[in-house]
C-alpha cells in the first residue's frame, strides 16, 4: 500500500536498477542507503503525476530566475536554460567531513605551490617537479614572476571536480583555479528545491548554502588594507556574451555590489576607479571573471578590449586586490595535476586525503607509449581544455577519432594526458514518468580568505544523455541540488 493512500498512481523505484555501478541512492537492488531512505519514502508517497508536475514547476521557476548558460557556436540562439533534475544528491556528514578536509588540504598546498613557482622555486630546485613542465604550461605567466598577492593568497575561489568509481572511492578529477563557474546554479537549485520539496527538506536537516555571497564578500574585504574600513568591491565581467554572464550578474545582485565591464574602470594616479554618474569612485577589491590574457592590455594581450589598461601595475603595488590572482591557471594544468600528490607531500608532509585519478603524462616516453597502445580503453584530455572539449573517451570513440588523437599526441605530447575510463557513480533522474540511472560528478566550491571555507555541497552535474560520461552543460549535462546533512 502506498505511503499516501490518496496516490492513485504512486511513484516507485521498483523498475530502477543500479546495475554494476556505484549508486548514490541504493546499496543494492531497491535497498536505499539509510540516510537516503526518508527521501525515497517521500518520493514514493507522491502520485506519479504530482512528481512530474513538481519537476515542471521547478523548471519554470528556474526559467523565470533566468538560470541560463551560453553555448559558443550555436546558430539558433546562444542562451539555454540549464537542465535540472528534481531528485537531490545527498551526502551524509561523515563523508562530507572527509571531502571538506581533503579540499582544504589540497587548496592550501596548491596555494603554497603557486607562491613558490612564481618566486623562490624551491620545489623545482629540490627536483620534485621540473622547470620545463612549469614553463611549458600554457597557463604559466612570466609576467607574474615575483608577484606577491595580498595576504599571500593566490587561489581565492576554487571549484574542485570530484568523482566516485564503482567501488565507492572518491577521486579528484581536476582542479579549477582560474575563474571557476557554477556556484550560481548551486544557489538557484537550492532556492527552487526548497519550494518544490519543502516537507522532506525541512525534516532531513540540510546544511544551508545561502551564506556563500557573504563568505565571498568577507574574503574580498580580508584582502584589502585595514586602513580602508569600507572597501568598494566589484565583479568584473567580459560582458553579456560570456557563457557564464548569468552567474556574474546573479552574484553581483546577491552580494549587493556593482557588476562592471573593463570600460567602466580606469586607472589614474596609481589607483583603480569606477566611473559613476557622480564621478570616479575608488575600487579596492575586484572579483574578476575575465581570463588572464584579457585582464590588462598593457601587460598581456595588447588587443584586449575587455580589460583595464594599467590594472596589473596597481595590483603589483598592493593598491587593489584581484580574485583570483593572475597566473593561478598553472596549478590546474592537467599535466601539473598529476603532480598534486607530490605537491601536497612536499609542502605539507602529508599524504593526500582525496587521491587523484591515476594519470599518464604523454610527455613521458613510457606513459606516452602506454596511452598510444590503449587508446581504446583510456580517456585522453588536452591539458588546458575544459567544458568537455578536447577530450577522447576511448571506449566510445570511433577508429577515426582515436587515430586523430594519436596524431595529436605524437605532434605535441606535452599537451595530453591519459586516464583510465572510470565507471562514474550514478543516481536516479526523472525521465518522463519513471526513473533511470545517470552518471554524476560533484564540484564543491572553496573560498580562501582569512580561513579556508568549503561550501557544504556544491554543484552536482549529471550526464542527462543515456550512457554518457560527460556531465558538462555544453555537452548535454544538467544539474541537481546537493544536500549535505548535519
Amino acid at each position: 500500500m502506498p505511503l499516501n493512500p490518496h496516490a492513485s498512481n504512486p511513484m516507485n523505484f521498483k523498475s530502477y536498477s543500479p546495475k554494476y555501478f556505484y549508486d548514490e541512492y541504493f546499496e543494492g537492488f531497491q535497498a536505499p542507503r539509510p540516510f537516503i531512505k526518508p527521501l525515497v519514502d517521500r518520493i514514493e508517497s507522491l502520485d506519479r503525476g504530482d512528481l512530474v508536475h513538481r519537476q515542471r514547476a521547478a523548471e519554470n521557476a528556474l526559467f523565470h530566475l533566468g538560470i541560463t548558460f551560453n553555448v559558443y557556436g550555436e546558430q539558433d540562439g546562444v542562451e539555454k536554460i540549464f537542465p535540472f533534475d528534481i531528485l537531490p544528491r545527498i551526502i551524509n556528514s561523515d563523508e562530507w567531513d572527509l571531502i571538506e578536509r581533503g579540499l582544504k588540504q589540497r587548496i592550501y598546498a596548491l596555494n603554497l605551490f603557486l607562491d613558490d613557482v612564481y618566486n623562490d622555486e624551491k620545489i623545482i630546485k629540490d627536483g620534485v617537479i621540473s622547470k620545463e613542465i612549469i614553463l611549458s604550461s600554457g597557463a604559466y605567466l612570466e609576467q607574474c614572476r615575483g608577484l606577491k598577492p595580498p595576504k599571500g593568497i593566490w587561489c581565492h575561489i576554487s571549484g574542485v571536480d570530484l568523482v566516485r568509481n564503482e567501488s565507492g572511492q572518491i577521486y579528484v578529477l581536476e582542479d579549477n583555479l582560474r575563474c571557476p563557474s557554477g556556484v550560481s546554479y548551486v544557489l538557484g537549485n537550492r532556492l527552487i528545491l526548497k519550494q518544490t520539496l519543502p516537507r522532506i527538506f525541512d525534516t532531513m536537516r540540510v546544511r544551508p548554502v545561502d551564506n556563500y555571497p557573504n563568505s565571498l564578500l568577507d574574503a574580498m574585504d580580508y584582502l584589502v588594507s585595514d586602513s580602508l574600513p569600507d572597501p568598494t568591491k566589484v565583479i568584473l565581467t567580459p560582458g553579456i556574451f560570456n557563457s557564464a554572464y548569468f552567474e556574474h550578474s546573479f552574484l553581483a545582485r546577491e552580494m549587493g555590489i556593482e557588476l562592471v565591464e573593463g570600460s567602466d574602470l580606469t586607472v589614474q594616479d596609481g589607483l583603480v576607479y569606477m566611473k559613476t554618474t557622480k564621478g570616479l569612485q575608488r575600487v579596492d577589491s575586484i572579483y574578476r571573471r575575465i581570463d588572464d590574457d584579457f585582464l590588462d592590455p598593457n601587460c598581456f594581450r595588447p588587443d584586449s578590449v575587455l580589460g583595464v589598461p594599467g590594472l596589473m601595475d596597481v595590483y603589483r603595488n598592493g593598491r587593489v586586490a584581484l580574485i583570483n590572482a593572475p597566473g593561478t591557471g598553472v596549478a590546474d594544468d592537467k599535466a601539473i595535476y598529476s603532480y598534486v600528490p607530490d605537491i601536497i607531500k612536499y609542502y605539507l608532509n602529508e599524504d593526500p586525503i582525496i587521491p587523484n585519478v591515476p594519470t599518464y603524462l604523454c610527455e613521458k616516453e613510457k606513459d606516452r607509449q602506454h596511452v598510444l597502445a590503449n587508446l581504446n580503453r583510456l580517456v585522453v584530455k588536452e591539458v588546458n581544455a575544459s567544458g568537455g572539449y578536447g577530450m577522447l573517451i576511448g571506449p566510445h570513440a570511433t577508429d577515426e577519432m582515436r587515430n586523430l588523437f594519436r596524431e595529436k599526441i605524437l605532434a605535441n605530447p606535452r599537451n595530453y594526458i591519459g586516464q583510465p575510463t572510470l565507471s562514474l557513480s550514478r543516481m536516479p533522474v526523472l525521465v518522463k514518468r519513471h526513473f533511470e540511472g545517470r552518471h554524476v560528478d560533484l564540484r564543491p566550491f572553496v573560498i580562501y580568505g582569512e580561513d579556508i571555507y568549503v561550501l557544504p555541497g556544491g554543484l552536482t552535474r549529471v550526464a542527462l544523455k543515456k550512457g554518457s560520461l560527460v556531465v558538462n552543460s555544453s555537452q548535454g549535462g544538467g544539474s541537481k541540488d546537493t544536500w549535505v546533512l548535519y
